[in-house]
Formats: C-alpha cells, sequence, structure tokens
C-alpha cells in the first residue's frame, strides 16, 4: 500500500503548489530536480503507449508516465495518442472495420481514418498496436502486432505492480485528450477520468499531474480532482503560439496560446492550473532552418506567475534536434549526446521537468548537471 509518507518527498512540489494556489501570492517550491515524464513511455524506444513503453520507461529512470486518454463508443477511456487509430494500430488490415473509415472534424481540422468512438472496447481489443513513426523509427516497428489496446484502468493496474515491484512510485501524468471534440460527440471524458482516478488507490494516493489543452474542462474538475488525490497538480498544455484554444473557440473566442504566454495570460492561466506545459521551441524558438535564436522569457515570467513549467517533447533523433546539436549521421539517425544538451540548455533556463521519448537520456541529462 501507498502511503502519505512514502509519497510525500516525491510529491513536495505537488503539495506546495496546491497550497499556494489558495493563497495570496503565488510561488511555486522547485523540485530538488527537474522531473522526468516518459512521454508516452519509452516510445523512441518501443511503439508508444504499449507495456513494453511503460515498462522500459520505468526502469530507465523515469519520475512519471503519461497515458493520452481518448473514448470508445461504449464511453471506456483507452489510451491512445488521439482518437484517430489510423497510424497507431492495424485496424486498416481489418476488412470486418473497412467501411468505419471516414472523416472527421477534431478541433477545426479534418482527418481521415478510424476513430475510437466508432468502436466498442471489445472490438478495440482485437487490433494490435504498431509503431507510429514507422519511417523514422524503423527498429520499433518490429514489435508491431505484439500489444493490444490499453484502457487506462489497465494502464494504472501496471504502473502500480511495477511501483509494489521496483519499490518506487511514479508518477501518473494522464492527458484528456479532444474535450471540446468528444463533448460535441455526447461523451463525457472529464466524468470518466474522475471515475477512475477515484476507484483506484494508485491514482488516489501516488502523485497525479492532469494534462490539457484546453482551460474550460481543467477549471471544472479542478477541485474534483483535489478531492480525489490532495496532491494532484493541473497542467494546461500550450500549442503553437498562433493556434486557437479549442474550448474558447467554441465558446465564440479567438484567443490564441500565444495570448495566454503573456505575463497576463500567465496569471489567468494560474487561477486554474499548476504547470504550463509548451513546447520547446517556445522555450527557445528555431529559424527557418531549425537553428536556435535566442531564448524566450517564457521560464522566468511561469515562475514570477507561481507557475511550474513542463516542456514537451525531447527526441534523441536528429530530425528533432536543434541545428546546431545536430551531427552529421542523417535525420532519423539516434544523437543522445545532442539530445542531453537540448536538455541541459533548456535546464539552464530554469526548466522544472520535461517529457521525453528516451526517458535515460532524460536522466543522464538531469543526473549529469553540476
Amino acid at each position: 500500500m501507498l502511503t502519505r509518507r512514502s509519497t510525500f518527498a516525491f510529491a513536495a512540489t505537488t503539495a506546495a503548489v496546491s497550497i499556494v494556489g489558495r493563497s495570496a501570492k503565488a510561488e511555486p517550491m522547485l523540485a530538488p530536480k527537474p522531473l522526468i515524464f516518459a512521454h508516452r513511455g519509452a516510445s523512441a524506444l518501443f511503439p508508444e503507449h504499449t507495456l513494453a513503453a511503460y515498462a522500459r520507461a520505468m526502469a530507465d529512470g523515469a519520475d512519471f508516465i503519461e497515458p493520452d486518454l481518448v473514448m470508445t463508443k461504449d464511453g471506456v477511456l483507452v489510451v491512445r495518442h488521439e482518437s484517430n487509430i489510423a497510424e497507431t494500430t492495424d485496424v486498416a488490415t481489418h476488412p470486418e472495420f473497412a467501411n468505419r473509415k471516414r472523416t472527421m472534424k477534431i478541433d477545426g481540422r479534418d482527418q481521415t481514418g478510424w476513430f475510437t468512438t466508432d468502436f466498442t472496447l471489445a472490438e478495440l481489443k482485437t487490433l494490435r498496436a504498431k509503431e507510429r513513426l514507422g519511417t523514422v523509427r524503423v527498429s520499433n516497428a518490429r514489435y508491431d502486432g505484439r500489444f493490444d489496446v490499453l484502457t487506462f484502468e489497465e494502464m494504472i493496474d501496471f504502473v502500480s505492480a511495477e511501483s509494489a515491484a521496483r519499490g518506487k512510485v511514479f508518477g501518473v501524468i494522464p492527458e484528456i485528450k479532444n474535450s471540446t471534440h468528444f463533448h460535441a460527440l455526447g461523451f463525457d471524458p472529464e466524468a470518466a477520468f474522475l471515475r477512475v482516478i477515484a476507484a483506484h488507490e494508485y491514482t488516489r494516493q501516488a502523485p497525479l499531474e492532469v494534462q490539457s489543452f484546453e482551460t474550460g474542462n481543467l477549471r471544472a474538475i479542478r477541485e474534483k480532482v483535489l478531492a480525489i488525490n490532495p496532491q494532484a497538480r493541473l497542467m494546461f498544455l500550450m500549442g503553437e503560439r498562433n493556434y486557437q484554444i479549442p474550448d474558447l473557440v467554441a465558446a465564440g473566442k479567438k484567443t490564441t496560446f500565444g495570448d495566454m504566454m503573456t505575463p497576463e495570460g500567465l496569471k489567468d492561466i494560474r487561477t486554474f492550473a499548476d504547470v504550463i506545459g509548451p513546447s520547446n521551441t517556445d522555450l527557445i524558438p528555431r529559424d527557418a532552418d531549425g537553428a536556435w535564436t535566442a531564448p524566450s522569457t517564457l521560464v522566468h515570467d511561469a515562475h514570477e506567475a507561481g507557475l511550474l513549467v513542463h516542456s514537451y517533447t525531447a527526441r534523441p533523433e536528429n530530425m528533432f534536434l536543434p541545428k546546431q546539436l545536430r551531427n552529421g549521421d542523417g535525420p532519423t539517425a539516434r544523437n543522445p549526446a545532442g539530445m542531453i544538451a537540448e536538455l541541459r540548455r533548456y535546464l539552464d533556463l530554469g526548466l522544472d521537468g520535461f517529457f521525453t521519448d528516451d526517458p535515460a537520456l532524460g536522466r543522464l541529462a538531469v543526473d549529469g548537471r553540476g
């Protein structure tokens, strides 16, 4: 059984931020070391959101494990990058589901494929996971077909089992995907999410950080999440600066993520979240050639507003690195030294944590600093 005593040291930052959120002055207590979030597991090494990816992430030193959450036709939360499963499962090879391929608008953009909301959980369990970036992470494709589509509850049970076996408390950092889209279809992902975390002792007591690219659902569930897990944090994820925020668009507003990155926008975020989740390119922008330019003030400004900063996503392949750190081995080649150097530059700006597809390299970046 987890106890408050066993999780307190690991989650001190969470508790401090939750307390601060109710005080007149917001000053986040920074963790002794930046936190490492396994982005869909160790997805640089195994297909994302599979048991193998999660197990490797925990073995490689991740502090938190991330599930992306989408809804099934029968209202179950499953773990997939998005509702469109064309790129992450073998659904295209199943003739019995051929007639379910269609085009759907999600957050203002048309997508064509197969969508979890057109499948019951039992039907999704007949599919197998596959590597999403098959032309980049070619070696991961050898695991295609080995793993099924996990439910959120199965993911929690697996992390809980690994925690017990390893003697380490792993945080869970779920993202509630496309809330406005699912509500428009008649689903309530937040209600399903709250039911699941309340039903599992692990998510009632372990470190928990809830993510969304929308504002309304974070505002709506904040107190309910804290009532279930008092040490929980909420993170407002930030898309491209010129992108409009989906739930605010639906309400007739034109607020962009860039608007929320201003000092005034950050103060507003602090009324419903504890953390912001910007992209790494919002910390240090890149020019048209992919080269770093001057750092932004976002980390500093967020700290001034009482917010922690957990950025995404550190990846080890050359094509994802700033031009200054790429080696000559080709765009899809692994470049561990480059990724470590990239992360250390962000950490020097005061970053509090980061998502990575390769937690082992993230651990080297954190533990190797002076």
